[in-house]
């Protein structure tokens, strides 16, 4: 083989991979990581919540120890000890792993696309412009959409951000803006969302759950209208533009497509189906795979047989996609009636069953019990419907 391992894709969850290998007792091994990117550029933030110290803890750039929280009748500014939040850019992240693996020989950087994955007897080839490269096991992080099948569901996650800067004093530097409710929801789940970098300058992000996008003019929209109704701001210079869209789908992905190939990332269904966050969700996935080589000799660590906190995540998005109850009024209530830290455990999937009960008992059960029977008898149809089909 003519290396150990090949990375296709170069983003968070490819370079993190690279990273905690080469942290770990297999920092010798080979790798080759394969991007058609050459050029890097500040393209995305990511941002979530930790207690202590992360393996990315140098390139964070901003830390909050307080949420705020708004609905139309109900604000809150929420001390979250012992988390943070934490933001970390996407050029820094870039450009600290990039440094950190142009010291190391033993990793190798390809610029191109990967036509396709090829199984071999003992390993698997990526196949670049017509030429093969060997090794014992592959991990793709390149996303590709999946059809939806019945009793299943597909959300988007999609944004656009502006970093503005103002003349005065204006925004609570020490506390992020976790959701914002009070602007016009037009049948989705939208919420303004704050990262202040100092008491002039912020990330200020439009933030539309929904199974379809919008214009862009839309989103602009929205912005203006925010920063000027709820923030109070009417002069500001815009210094940057972000613009996102992150799946919220319980749609299953193909784990391990083939008996050498691992996906990873968004890939591997490591984005939440009723958040979006993915960035600790890819550094929790990453690490399993990095003791599954070093304790059983390959990357494919064990899944729990059931996921409750899957199911839920389904049973939300089906609370969405049939509108039956308004999904800002679903995260007001479980932030305005419970622990902050309890909902980031929740979302965090780290409660135990008796903190999830008494998460629920906070919302509306009549809409959740009726979207628990409409997934199951939704799988159990699809299920149902394949077995036809085989036979």
């Amino acid at each position: 083989m003519d290396y150990d391992y090949i990375i296709v894709g170069a983003g968070a969850a490819g370079l993190s991979l690279a990273y905690h290998l080469g942290q770990s007792a297999l920092a010798d091994q080979t790798i080759l990581i394969i991007d058609p990117n050459h050029t890097r550029q500040n393209d995305r933030t990511w941002c979530f919540w930790e207690v202590g110290d992360g393996p990315f803890e140098a390139v964070v750039s901003r830390r909050w120890e307080h949420l705020w929280l708004y609905d139309k009748h109900w604000s809150a500014r929420m001390a979250i000890a012992p988390y943070r939040y934490k933001l970390i850019q996407g050029i820094d992240f870039y450009q600290f792993v990039d440094h950190w693996l142009a010291q190391r020989p033993n990793i190798t950087r390809l610029q191109g696309s990967v036509d396709r994955l090829v199984e071999l007897p003992e390993g698997v080839a990526a196949v670049v412009g017509g030429r093969q490269y060997t090794a014992r096991y592959a991990f793709n992080s390149v996303y590709r959409p999946v059809p939806t099948p019945p009793g299943y569901h597909t959300w988007l996650q999609h944004f656009k951000g502006w970093v503005i800067k103002t003349p005065q004093p204006v925004f609570d530097a020490e506390a992020a803006t976790f959701m914002d409710f009070r602007i016009p929801q037009a049948g989705d789940v939208r919420f303004g969302y704050v990262l202040p970098f100092d008491t002039c300058t912020a990330l200020v992000e439009y933030t539309i759950f929904s199974p379809q996008l919008v214009s862009q003019t839309e989103y602009e929209i929205g912005l203006q209208r925010y920063i000027a109704e709820q923030l109070g701001i009417d002069r500001y210079e815009i210094t940057h533009v972000e613009y996102g869209v992150i799946p919220m789908s319980d749609v299953p992905l193909p784990l391990r497509p083939s008996p050498h190939v691992l996906n990873i990332g968004t890939a591997g269904g490591m984005s939440k189906p009723s958040t979006g966050y993915t960035f600790q969700r890819i550094q929790r996935q990453t690490r399993q795979i990095v003791a599954s080589l070093t304790k059983e000799g390959h990357p494919f660590y064990r899944q729990p047989l059931f996921n409750r906190h899957a199911l839920m995540d389904s049973i939300l998005l089906n609370v969405l996609d049939a509108g039956r109850t308004p999904g800002h009024r679903f995260f007001a209530n479980l932030f305005r009636h419970n622990p902050i830290q309890r909902v980031l455990r929740f979302l965090d999937e780290e409660t135990t069953i008796a903190e999830d009960i008494a998460l629920m008992s906070t919302v509306e059960m009549m809409p959740f019990a009726i979207a628990a029977l409409a997934v199951f008898w939704g799988r159990m149809s699809s299920l149902g419907r394949r077995e036809w089909e085989m036979g």
